[in-house]
């Protein structure tokens, strides 16, 4: 398969898509989509948003890959 360059945004709304479609979180839809792209996940790297990223780490949070961080009770 041939690797389209996209934007950051477009590149997030497909794995957005990807996730929800596939009832996976982000970061496995990430190498999902690298996966069948056939490219490595560094090559994405760039393409990876903000938001994203924010999500990515609260997926890798809730599998204990990160630490917990303290929450404030509301």
């Amino acid at each position: 398969m041939e690797f389209i360059m996209q934007s950051p945004k477009e590149f997030s709304l497909e794995i957005e898509k990807i996730s929800i479609d596939k009832r996976i979180n982000h970061m496995d839809a990430v190498l999902w989509y690298c996966r069948n792209k056939e490219i490595e996940p560094e090559s994405v790297s760039r393409l990876i948003t903000k938001a994203l990223k924010e999500k990515i780490e609260a997926n890798a949070r809730e599998l204990n890959f990160l630490p917990r961080q303290a929450k404030l009770p509301i």
